[in-house]
């Protein structure tokens, strides 16, 4: 019985000891989260006033990663609102090494996926701001293409973040391109194609149909989306009740409201959702998502209801991207293993929009 007890003892103080390390590189992560982003703030702060010509580069400033061939920058640029009020967004810059062909350099604009709304999970702000590129970046400096990276506004900047609001991030992605052709050193041209991934994929989609209006002076040639959050109601049809309600839901419940005021929250969204929605929606995705597992396993939901058949189910659609016309070459890749944006709802969506004609 002695040996039980002191075989206890010995546990308990290995499990504390192991509890009391955990804890500890927490704060020690945190605080140096914290301090990172202190001395970011003077670079993402937008100049009074902002300037009021969208895509207007307000200051860049070399960004300290390794990409082979080429030069990273970090950026500060105007964008607008859907209502047009002027507004800032970060971002990134990736300009391959030699000379630009004649005509400059062809542009590729990505837009990036769901990350969190946070200061730290942004892009430009982020401690590993290539998390999402490793497995393209490198070839497109070698294929001499620039690449300009929207964080999106209010992301690391003042003001909310507009999440899966066509209208707002579209005009960051094009302003963004905008901005890295006032930047000398990348010799940008005036063709560009839009790439990107899960809510990226969604702005890039969208840009299809939006951009060539809000930018008639750029040449968009093409548009790719990875695994695009773009069928929303039958996305939010299958995740409302999963962890993926809990991680991607208050993003979307912090940013629809400032476009769509009258929808509702209560009846809609659980009591603790509304509770922790604003927290979860800054917490960095990964994060989110963790937390969002546990409380499944405890019984709670994000949502009280499918939201399909209700005013935020109207919004959806409004939000959901039409067929491209003919004339506007698109890629869509899908992994049948993505259990996030779930493979049969862009299924549907190139069935509907092959009907159409869409050149997929």
């Amino acid at each position: 019985m002695r040996a039980f007890k002191w075989t206890l003892l010995v546990v308990g103080a290995i499990f504390f000891s192991l509890l009391m390390a955990l804890i500890a590189s927490y704060v020690a992560s945190t605080r140096e989260t914290n301090i990172t982003q202190s001395g970011l703030d003077a670079f993402y702060t937008p100049p009074s006033p902002i300037p009021t010509k969208p895509g207007t580069l307000i200051r860049s400033e070399p960004l300290t990663v390794n990409v082979p061939g080429a030069t990273a920058y970090r950026m500060l640029y105007s964008t607008q609102r859907p209502d047009g009020t002027p507004a800032v967004s970060g971002g990134m810059m990736f300009i391959p090494d030699g000379p630009a062909p004649a005509g400059g350099r062809k542009v590729v604009a990505w837009a990036h996926g769901t990350v969190g709304q946070g200061d730290a999970c942004t892009p430009s702000r982020s401690t590993n701001p290539l998390q999402d590129t490793t497995n393209w970046l490198d070839q497109m400096m070698q294929l001499g293409w620039v690449v300009v990276s929207t964080d999106y506004a209010g992301m690391g900047t003042p003001g909310p973040n507009l999440y899966l609001v066509a209208q707002a991030e579209v005009r960051d992605v094009v302003n963004s391109v905008r901005a890295i052709r006032e930047f000398p050193a990348a010799q940008a041209g005036n063709e560009y194609v839009v790439w990107g991934h899960s809510q990226g994929g969604h702005s890039s989609l969208w840009a299809g149909h939006l951009a060539p209006k809000l930018a008639p002076e750029l040449n968009l040639i093409g548009v790719a989306a990875a695994a695009p959050a773009a069928e929303l109601n039958l996305i939010m049809g299958a995740q409302w009740n999963t962890a993926v309600g809990w991680a991607i839901g208050p993003e979307i419940v912090e940013s629809w409201p400032v476009v769509y005021p009258d929808l509702p929250l209560d009846g809609y969204i659980s009591p603790k959702g509304q509770a922790n929605g604003p927290r979860l929606a800054n917490e960095c995705i990964i994060a989110a998502a963790i937390e969002g597992m546990v409380r499944i396993d405890l019984g709670q939901e994000f949502f009280v209801k499918n939201l399909n058949d209700t005013e935020w189910g109207v919004k959806a659609r409004e939000q959901t991207p039409p067929p491209l016309p003919a004339s506007m070459p698109v890629f869509i890749g899908q992994s049948t293993a993505d259990a996030v944006v779930l493979p049969w709802p862009n299924a549907v969506l190139q069935e509907k929009w092959c009907k159409a004609d869409s050149m997929i």
